[in-house]
This record gives structure tokens, C-alpha cells and sequence, in this order.
């Protein structure tokens, strides 16, 4: 053991957070913990949940806000690693955009400014959850995905928005030791409860690389191992629980409604219309099994399996679930819910919401040609070749040798130019200026554009100028055109408003 440690877990009171709290105070002897702090907002609640700890010399409760500079300052002083987890997450943030990115932004604000006022800012270990939404869309047959990738955020998506704009702020902090760590979907036993109309937010076709939260909350707690090599900071990762979560949205579905007791799948209870078909976020990671090599946080276990442990932990009203008909499922929960306040999908269809339904289904006209019916409708489980994007640069070059000629090859790969002059051999760290196929200039990072697969941050949405960016950048195009037609219409432009975002 190196050393006694001190950790500063956000979002504990959080799906994933709770679960890193609990995996890290279970083990703190393990790994040397002598405090674990904790700031979450004093609601009856939080303060409920965590009630058994107030008392406890091993926990340190910090009641406040991560938008408050000096309640994070007062968490970070001390610290050993920083667990940056907390922020507002969907479907809150879909609801509340403007407070999404005041807390989700502001908070990595802070806490890289009271990180970089400690003394030993240097040693301070800060590990940053990021998001699987910050590269959007990705249906087949662009479905796998690695960190580098290009920033794509889905239309109307403020929280990766968010997210990105925060990944930019750790990764160009100048910090010796962070890590960009990019979420996927989470499954837990709550999720069993969700009911919303972003259920209907997803591609039937479309997949997603699943992580437990059992997972997610041990792979908080390895961070924090004295067995993690040097080599793992200053980097970006992709969460996923492996090959056997690697699912469809039919598949999640069936999986999910048989856990609840709804046996029959998505085909009772649901329309094929009612379901968005672009737009969303998602892919399986062609990169996923790096992360586990450095923190093997995974506990392999056969995602049936899984959901099974689910249904036994589910609340008790839903094993009547199991004795109401299929129909009746469908009449009275399911189509309102399609219909249900601004967000519903068919509220969109019914009110005419043209910049929506545009953004979802294409238009109109093509969500008219949408089956009613499941026998109408094409199931698809798409390749499991692993396929990967040109990123721009040579990347069988080790990172070493990378050098300004490099930069220059990304630059123009992405529409744009490395306006710098000069660039010491193997540096991604130290900045360099950039300029885009707009005119746009900026300065950041190599390893922000090579390794993150960030661009300008003009030209980050909103407005979404999609169309424009793709007809301009090869490397935006490759995620662009194999969902979207060349001569599709560029339908985000900044006058576009539906008075849906507060």
C-alpha cells in the first residue's frame, strides 16, 4: 500500500455513485481509504439515504451544491483522487437544458480550479464519467465505436452537449492525472421503473453496449488501486460491460418486459411507429475491453442471467404484471405514454412538431411509411465484424512519433488546418492552433482532437449545422452520410425553435 487515502466521490446519492460509494467503503481497507467525502444536495432524501453514515469517521457528508465553488474546494482540499460522477443526467436534463449546463459545466469548472489551487495538484488523481451520448447517432451500419471518434451530438440532446463541453474542460485542465471515462447505458434495478416518454427515444435496430451498475461501481473503486499504471492518465475510455452486453433495442426490450413479467416481448404492447428510427445515441465499443484491462471491473456475468436477478429484485406490484392482458397493457400505459406532454413521439406526429419529427424520423412523409404492425416491421441484428472510422492520422505511428506533419493530416482530414509552426515530437498535451473549414480558429490539445475526437467548439451545436459540417469534413462525414442523405436539407438551423427547451 503507498499510501493512506482520501476520497472525493460526487453523485453518490446517484445510480452509479451510490454504487461506487458502497463498493468503495466495503473495501476501504483494501485500498487504503481513511475517508471517503461526499457532496450531494441536503434534501430530506440525501440526507435519509445516508443517514447511517453521519456518523461514521470514515465518511465525510458535505451538504451543498457542485455549482458552489467553495463547497467543492471544501471537498477537494485533502483529497487523493477526485470521482467525478455527479451532474444532471436524463431525463431531467431533457426536461431542464439550461440548468444542465450550468451544473454540468460549472461543476467540472470547479472542480479543476480547486484541484489546481491545492499544492499538490499534480499528484491529485481526478476521474471524470462522461457520456456514450457525446457521439450520438451511431445506428448500423456505423454501430461500433472507439474513443477518437468524432463528436456527434444528437439533435436536441443538451445534456451531451453538456457533457462534451465538460470532457473539454478536464482534458485541457493541465492537469498530470485525469481521466475521461464515457458511459453507457446503465442497467440497475430501478430501471425497471422507468416509465417515461423517452422510452420511446430509441431505434428498434439500433444498439447499445450495456454496463451494470455492479460493474460501474467497482470500476470507481479500482481507480482508486495502487495497481493502476501511469500510463492510464491523461486519457479517454469507453464503459461497457463487454461482448455479452452488446444488445439491440428490440433485444433490451424483450429482456426487459420479461423481467417485469410481461412475457411476449415489445410485440404485444407496443407499435413499431411509436419508436423513433435516428437521432438517438448509442453504438457497441470496439475499444470497451481497454478500460477492463487497466481496472478488470467486470463480473462477466450472461446478461439473462442478469435481467433474472433483476426480476427477483423487482417491487412486488410487479409480478401482477403478469396477469393483465397484453392489450390492455398496450391501451392504457403504453400509447399515452407515446402521447404524453412534448416529449411524447406521437404528440410530436399529432401536433404537427415538424423540427422533431424531422430530427427523429426524417419527415413526415417518412414517418407515414412506418408499420403499424410488428409483422410489417424488419428486425435486424447487425454485424458483430468489428469495423473502425479513419481518425485522420497514422495511427499505427506510436504516440511518440506523432508530430506536426501529423497534425497537419488530421487537420485537413477534418476540413480545417494546424496553423502552428512548430510542435515537439510526442507532445499531445501542450496546445496548438487550429482553424476549421469555417473559419473558425481555436487552440486546443492534440490529444483532445486525435484521442477525443473533438473539433471546433464553434461549431459544436446548438445550432446543429450538421449538413453543412459533413459536406466540409470527411471525418465528420463518415457519421454523418451512412444515416443521412447528401441532399438532405440542413433542418437545424439556429432560427429552428419549437419552444420545447425551458
Amino acid at each position: 500500500m503507498d499510501k493512506k487515502k482520501v476520497v472525493f466521490l460526487t453523485g453518490s446519492s446517484g445510480t452509479m455513485g451510490y454504487a461506487g460509494f458502497k463498493e468503495l467503503y466495503a473495501r476501504k481497507s483494501e485500498l487504503g481509504i481513511t475517508k471517503i467525502v461526499l457532496l450531494n444536495r441536503g434534501s430530506e432524501k440525501n440526507k435519509a439515504k445516508f443517514a447511517d453514515y453521519a456518523n461514521d469517521s470514515f465518511v465525510k457528508l458535505v451538504w451543498g451544491d457542485l455549482t458552489n465553488y467553495d463547497d467543492v474546494l471544501e471537498c477537494v482540499e485533502g483529497s487523493d483522487y477526485v470521482l467525478h460522477v455527479g451532474g444532471m443526467v436524463s431525463p431531467a436534463a431533457d426536461y431542464r437544458p439550461k440548468a444542465t449546463q450550468k451544473t454540468n459545466i460549472g461543476a467540472a469548472q470547479n472542480i479543476v480550479s480547486a484541484i489546481k489551487a491545492q499544492p499538490n495538484a499534480d499528484d491529485i488523481k481526478l476521474v471524470y464519467i462522461g457520456t456514450v451520448a457525446q457521439t450520438g447517432d451511431r445506428n448500423p451500419p456505423i454501430h461500433w465505436g472507439r474513443t477518437g471518434d468524432p463528436i456527434k451530438i444528437s439533435v436536441y440532446d443538451h445534456y451531451a452537449i453538456s457533457k462534451t463541453k465538460a470532457e473539454a474542460v478536464v482534458a485541457e485542465s493541465g492537469l498530470k492525472h485525469w481521466a475521461s471515462l464515457r458511459q453507457s447505458g446503465i442497467l440497475y434495478p430501478a430501471i425497471l421503473k422507468n416509465y417515461d416518454p423517452i422510452m420511446f427515444h430509441v431505434p428498434i435496430n439500433g444498439v447499445l453496449e450495456w454496463a451494470t451498475v455492479e460493474d460501474s461501481g467497482r470500476l470507481l473503486a479500482n481507480v482508486c488501486g495502487d495497481d493502476v499504471p501511469e500510463d492510464f492518465w491523461r486519457n479517454f475510455y469507453n464503459i461497457g460491460s463487454g461482448k455479452e452486453y452488446r444488445i439491440t433495442n428490440f433485444e433490451f426490450e424483450e429482456l426487459l418486459l420479461n423481467a417485469i413479467g410481461l412475457p411476449g416481448g415489445p410485440k404485444k404492447i407496443f407499435q413499431p411507429n411509436w419508436f423513433i428510427t435516428r437521432n438517438f445515441h448509442g453504438q457497441w465499443y470496439a475499444d470497451s475491453d481497454k478500460l477492463e484491462e487497466y481496472l478488470h471491473f467486470r463480473a462477466n456475468i450472461p446478461i439473462r442471467e442478469y435481467f433474472a436477478n433483476l426480476s427477483k429484485n423487482a417491487p412486488s406490484y410487479f409480478k401482477l404484471a403478469k396477469f393483465a392482458p397484453p392489450a390492455l397493457v398496450k391501451k392504457l400505459g403504453m400509447h399515452p405514454m407515446a402521447k404524453k406532454d412534448k416529449y411524447g413521439t406521437m404528440t410530436w406526429i399529432k401536433n404537427n412538431i415538424t423540427p422533431r419529427v424531422t430530427a427523429f424520423f426524417g419527415s413526415h412523409a417518412e414517418w407515414a411509411k412506418l408499420p403499424h404492425k410488428w409483422e410489417d416491421f424488419e428486425i435486424v441484428r447487425p454485424s458483430e465484424e468489428i469495423t473502425y472510422l479513419d481518425h485522420g492520422y497514422d495511427e499505427t505511428k506510436p504516440t511518440s512519433e506523432l508530430d506536426l506533419e501529423d497534425m497537419k493530416k488530421a487537420a485537413e482530414f477534418r476540413g480545417g488546418k494546424c496553423l502552428s509552426t512548430s510542435m515537439t515530437k510526442g507532445d499531445l498535451f501542450t496546445p496548438l492552433e487550429w482553424e476549421c473549414a469555417f473559419g473558425h480558429k481555436f487552440t486546443m490539445s492534440p490529444n483532445l482532437v486525435l484521442k477525443g475526437g473533438h473539433w471546433c467548439p464553434d461549431c459544436l451545436p446548438s445550432p446543429w449545422n450538421y449538413d453543412a459540417i459533413a459536406k466540409v469534413n470527411p471525418f465528420f462525414a463518415q457519421v454523418w452520410y451512412p444515416l443521412h442523405s447528401k441532399d438532405e436539407n440542413n433542418y437545424y438551423d439556429s432560427s429552428i425553435f419549437d419552444g420545447m427547451e425551458d
